[in-house]
């Protein structure tokens, strides 16, 4: 009876949150799987005081708008790399600016909020240890860490808890996170750093080697999101990109079609492909026989790259699916697992 009255006595102080913490984007989840918080994981920093901009202020949304368009004095910062910490003070300053916006926004109260963050399986204790540190300092009262395939599975409402085969596949922009999920527990993974980065990384090489003209992250992001595709289309398509001539440095519009920014995302695909198969190889032969009838599960923002799904059931002969919410589907798991924390802890003791 006690426990029950100080759980909710916990909960009624300080809302638990979930936190998917991405490499492009951080996403924060309350009871019920209500997504408070969607904000580009970026800070925007001056060069001269070290400081961040705006008085703290410009972090998210407010940093992101600066990318690519900002004097020499000023810099945005992206804090993680890979799905890992890369700067421990920028995110700490990120995470806490974050966290008491939304423990404002749902008034909550005073106390500090417990918070599940899901991470990439393939980090270090080290990294781990460094998200932990960076949330505490950030405010909160409990930390759990959830690897992403878990919380991936969980929240896009896969069977993980029974005897049989969940494949899920979560391509973030950092890391691709492939996973064979069965009994609550994860029975083969493998994390690569490849993700959307990479493919927009390969369209800026693309353009800059075949065009001699150089574009940013944000146009690289739009030319994958409008022509880009993992197989032929029935109907191909054209766009016109604006950048930067590298021979004469002058503004310059070209128009690119999606076969050839197709091509150039050949090597990308093919690692996440590559990890998917060796992750099919290294399963257990019951669960490689259950996946027949269960398939693969994609999610993720690359997950929602034209065709991909089609490619990755041409190469494996499994029956792919994109999962209904592939954005949020981890948000989604952390804030199910911190409602369900005594029926998961036993099984997934992250705690720290």
């Amino acid at each position: 009876m006690f426990g029950a009255v100080f759980g909710w006595l916990g909960s009624w102080l300080g809302q638990d949150i979930g936190i998917d913490l991405g490499t492009s984007s951080t996403l924060i989840c309350v009871r019920g799987n209500r997504i408070i918080l969607n904000e580009p994981t970026v800070v925007a920093v001056d060069k001269r005081t070290n400081a961040v901009l705006s008085n703290g202020e410009a972090i998210g949304s407010v940093a992101n708008e600066m990318r690519g368009k900002t004097p020499q004095s000023i810099k945005t910062v992206r804090p993680l790399k890979g799905g890992v910490i890369g700067d421990f003070d920028r995110t700490q300053q990120m995470l806490g600016h974050f966290i008491k916006k939304v423990h404002s926004r749902a008034m909550a109260g005073w106390a500090k909020p417990r918070v599940v963050i899901a991470v990439p399986s393939g980090i270090t204790s080290v990294e781990r240890r460094a998200v932990v540190e960076s949330a505490e300092y950030a405010g909160a009262r409990k930390v759990y860490l959830i690897d992403e395939p878990m919380a991936a599975g969980i929240g896009s409402g896969l069977p993980i808890a029974e005897p049989t085969a969940s494949m899920i596949v979560d391509i973030g922009a950092g890391t691709t996170e492939v996973a064979i999920l069965s009994l609550a527990d994860i029975t083969v993974c493998k994390s690569i750093r490849i993700g959307g980065d990479n493919i927009d990384e390969a369209i800026i090489a693309h353009l800059r080697k075949t065009y001699n003209l150089l574009v940013g992250e944000a146009s690289a992001e739009k030319v994958k999101k409008e022509i880009g595709s993992a197989a032929p289309l029935e109907d191909e398509l054209t766009m016109e990109i604006a950048g930067r001539d590298t021979i004469s440095g002058l503004p310059r519009k070209i128009i690119i079609t999606s076969e050839e920014i197709r091509d150039a995302l050949h090597e990308p695909i093919s690692a996440i492909i590559n990890a998917i198969i060796a992750t099919l190889e290294s399963s257990k032969p019951e669960l490689a026989a259950d996946l027949v009838d269960n398939g693969i599960h994609l999610c993720g923002g690359g997950s929602l790259l034209r065709e991909l799904d089609t490619v990755i059931a041409t190469a494996t002969g499994l029956e792919v699916t994109r999962v209904e919410d592939p954005l949020y589907s981890v948000a989604y798991g952390t804030s199910m697992y911190m409602e369900n924390l005594d029926l998961w802890k036993d099984t997934m003791d992250r705690s720290y």
